[in-house]
Order: C-alpha cells, then sequence, then structure tokens
C-alpha cells in the first residue's frame, strides 16, 4: 500500500503543464526525416507558434455605449467586456471575439501587481460577461482586428458632373449614424470634401444630393478631413446644429455654460485616427506640441505647412497631438495612434513626419525623400522574445496592388478611427428650454455618442500583411 502511494505521488510530481502560447523548446534542433506520399525527405524540424503580440484598447471610459440606454430605472446601465470590444471592433465576426474570449486570449492590466523591468505588463484573463469600469485597458491579439477584408476598392464608383444612382447609394452606404442634428459616415479615401471647378463628386456635392432625407438643404460641412485620408466624418443638418458644432470644433477657450451636463459632454469630446508611419518613434506613447506655420513655393501658389520656428517672426498656431504606439515595427513600418487636442491643417502628417521624424505611409507631399530612402532600402527588424528577424508573409487571396504597404505606389494610411462628441440632437433641446425637467423619452437618451469605423480596404491588406506571422 505504502509503495503504491509513492508511485502515485512521484507522477504526480514528474508531470509538467505547458502554455500553448509558449511551449517549450524542441529538444533536438537537428534535421528531421518527413513522409509524404510514400517519399521521405530530410527538412528542417517543424517551427512552434508564432509569440502574440497584444493590441491595447483605449481606457474605458465609463460612458454608456450608442444604443444602449443609459439609465434603467435610475442606475446607470452596466457595460460588459464582450460589448465594449464587440463595439470598439465593428467589422469583425461575433463569433471571432466570442472564440477570442473562450480561448482566454482577452487580457486586463492587473493595477494590484509592479510591472518588473525588461517584463510584459502583468495581465489576467477576463470572461465576456465581466463588468468594464472606468479607465480599464483590454488587450486583445493583433491578429484579430480587422480581418475582414472587402474585394471592392473603397471609393467613389465614378466622376460625373452630377451625382448617379450608383454614386447616390454608395454614399448612403457609408453613413453610420443619422438623426434630427447631425449625420456621421465612414469616409473613403481619394473622395474631395470641398469640390470645386475641377472637382465633381465631393462629399459636399454628394451630400446634397444624397443625404438630405427629406430636408430642403443637405447636409453642411463641420470640419474636413484630406482627400487622401478616410474615415469618421460629421456633417450638420440643421442650422442650429451646424453652428453649435462648429463652435465645438472651434479651439478658443471656452467659457462654462448653465448646463453642467453640456460641459462635461464637451470635455469628453475626442478623436483618435490609426495611422502606419515609416520607422517608429523612440518613446511608445507621449504628447507633440509643434506650432505650425503656413510658407508658400517658389511658384508662389502651392500651400505647404511646416514647424514653426523658433524665432516667433513668423505667423504659427498652436498644435498639440497626443501619440501611442500601437504594436511592434515589421518591415520598418509600425502602427501608431493618434489623438489631435488642436484642429489645424495637415497637423498629424507634419506632426509625424517632421516632430516624430516617421512619416505616414503614402505621404509624398511631407515625407518624399522618407519614402525613396525606404523604398532602396528595406529594413530587418528583430522579434525580442525570440531573436529572429520577423518575416512578412503574404496571405493567400489578397490583391497587395490596391494600395496597401507592399505595392508600388501605397495609398496614404491615416484613418479617423473613433470619434466621440455630445449628443447635440439632445443639448439643443436643453440649451433652448434651459430646462432640465424634459420629457422622459429626451432625457433617457445618452449625453455622449461614439462611434468606431473600420479601415479602408488597403489599410486592412497591409494590416494583414503585418499581423499574418502572429496567428
Amino acid at each position: 500500500m505504502w509503495r503504491r502511494s509513492t508511485r502515485v505521488l512521484c507522477r504526480h510530481v514528474s508531470r509538467r503543464e505547458y502554455s500553448r502560447i509558449c511551449p517549450p523548446p524542441a529538444k533536438s534542433a537537428g534535421p528531421l526525416i518527413r513522409v509524404s506520399n510514400h517519399i521521405a525527405r530530410l527538412g528542417p524540424p517543424k517551427e512552434g507558434p508564432k509569440p502574440r503580440q497584444l493590441l491595447s484598447l483605449p481606457p474605458f471610459p465609463g460612458h454608456p455605449l450608442p444604443g444602449k440606454r443609459s439609465h434603467e430605472d435610475g442606475v446607470v446601465s452596466r457595460v460588459t467586456a464582450v460589448s465594449w470590444v464587440k463595439y470598439y471592433f465593428d467589422g469583425i465576426y461575433d463569433s471571432t471575439i466570442q472564440s477570442h474570449f473562450k480561448q482566454g486570449l482577452v487580457q486586463m492590466e492587473c493595477p494590484g501587481l509592479i510591472e518588473k523591468e525588461g517584463q510584459m505588463k502583468p495581465m489576467r484573463k477576463i470572461r465576456p460577461s465581466e463588468v468594464m469600469e472606468v479607465g480599464a485597458r483590454v488587450y486583445i491579439p493583433v491578429s484579430v482586428v480587422e480581418s475582414r477584408v472587402s474585394r471592392r476598392f473603397d471609393c467613389i464608383p465614378s466622376g460625373t458632373l452630377y451625382p448617379n444612382a450608383d454614386e447616390i447609394e454608395y454614399l448612403q452606404r457609408r453613413v453610420k449614424y443619422k438623426d434630427s442634428a447631425i449625420i456621421v459616415l465612414n469616409k473613403p479615401p481619394k473622395l474631395p470634401v470641398k469640390g470645386n471647378l475641377p472637382v465633381h463628386n465631393s462629399m459636399d456635392a454628394l451630400a446634397a444630393a444624397a443625404l438630405s432625407y427629406g430636408n430642403n438643404e443637405g447636409p453642411k460641412l463641420v470640419h474636413r478631413l484630406d482627400r487622401e485620408s478616410s474615415g469618421l466624418h460629421l456633417m450638420g443638418r440643421t442650422k442650429e446644429s451646424v453652428s453649435l458644432l462648429q463652435w465645438l470644433y472651434t479651439d478658443f477657450n471656452k467659457g462654462k455654460s448653465l448646463c453642467q451636463a453640456w460641459d462635461d459632454a464637451c470635455e469628453a469630446r475626442y478623436q483618435r485616427y490609426w495611422a502606419l508611419v515609416i520607422g517608429s518613434p523612440k518613446e511608445k506613447e507621449g504628447l507633440i506640441c509643434a506650432p505650425l506655420s503656413k510658407v508658400l513655393l517658389d511658384n508662389g501658389k502651392t500651400e505647404r505647412v511646416i514647424l514653426a520656428h523658433q524665432s516667433g517672426l513668423e505667423a504659427s498656431q498652436k498644435a498639440i497631438t497626443q501619440y501611442r504606439v500601437l504594436g511592434p515595427t515589421i518591415n520598418g513600418c509600425s502602427w501608431i495612434e493618434l489623438r489631435p487636442l488642436t484642429s489645424r491643417k495637415h497637423q498629424l502628417r507634419v506632426h509625424c513626419a517632421e516632430a516624430l521624424g516617421t512619416p505616414i505611409v503614402g505621404d509624398y507631399k511631407y515625407g518624399w525623400f522618407v519614402h525613396r530612402r525606404w523604398k532602396q532600402m528595406p529594413h530587418v527588424d528583430i522579434e525580442p522574445t525570440s531573436g529572429l528577424p520577423y518575416k512578412l508573409r503574404r496571405p493567400a487571396g489578397l490583391d497587395v496592388q490596391k494600395g496597401s504597404v507592399l505595392s508600388k505606389v501605397p495609398l496614404l494610411h491615416l484613418h479617423c478611427r473613433e470619434l466621440v462628441l455630445p449628443n447635440i440632437a439632445k443639448f439643443l433641446l436643453i440649451l433652448d428650454q434651459k430646462l432640465d425637467n424634459l420629457h422622459p423619452a429626451v432625457s433617457s437618451k445618452p449625453d455622449i455618442l461614439r462611434f468606431v469605423a473600420s479601415m479602408p480596404s488597403h489599410m486592412k491588406i497591409s494590416w494583414n500583411l503585418m499581423s499574418s506571422y502572429l496567428v
């Protein structure tokens, strides 16, 4: 009896449990004999799984998600982890996100543990039903993000003098949100926002024909995106909403109003962009405070934005941008997140090219010299865990010639990913009546609206190409 218990104990002690993500190294690194179709071949040993790189979501702001009731019986509605991840990655299948939760690949920071130098942040696995708290940051593998790639190229169908039925239908499909005050749509690349005589299919002309929705006039522009950039674009439907949004997007110091909820909603407003840059910033995150000034080139017709000189003799505008690196550097490029705190022309492009020294891929106006060197000298990056160089694999079935990072002339990789702003339709009623006792149907609406837009096709292809090794 004693010998049998001893054997059982020894078996239990000698058993080892290995992680599926980090398996033990192979005992022999020599060549192996593999047999396929009754033919023996001598080849290298099978490679293990690649180390996972995690993408960190922004800290949870604590506001209710759009489409959810902000209050239920006087209690603020709770947001679960799976709802937050599904909302932030709108273009991903729900089954894919659920499978990542079941496999334990979705993690969250542990604020109680101390981070050691040279090691990853202490994290723990989370359940899909776990309630999100304010400031909580969720991590998910980058291979799940933007995995769906559209076969159709994201550009306007044609360029006619007057919008045709295909252009009107195409633009209506890009609308993500519409109410009595605003319209939010996902602007495709290569579509100008403001048109002139040689430009016919601009955003303002198409919106007047396709996005009026029964009104006498179409929506008006509030802020502008560059022609080559893409992402969330905001438009006002009435004169009152347009004037309120224009006041909201000015950089002047705004005083406090009589409505505390409106002041809180204005402070919560922000925009986040995703960009693919050549190189990697020295610091993983930081704040860029670099004023901008406009100059004319030799011909006197082309305007260019540059960093203002320290002398202060020329006119300059204050420009502030927050940035954060999203992932590792692969093939000499890295994904970063940008949050402009001021609204200046070409602010993000100039700050990336001149302040950080990492121009955006496809930005030939401010990064043409780096693009020329980048094409001639491919960069080799080393994976910090294994010490091996990154391998940029080409997934099957993707056309890399449609403006992606591997095409000869890539398109601009700058996308307005997230937009948070006050609920203009609700606050127009509150500010006009100057009362807090509104109809229950109006008071139950959320004070803040949050929108997330998926990347265009060429940026999705670049993302999949650079994260294909992280399966």
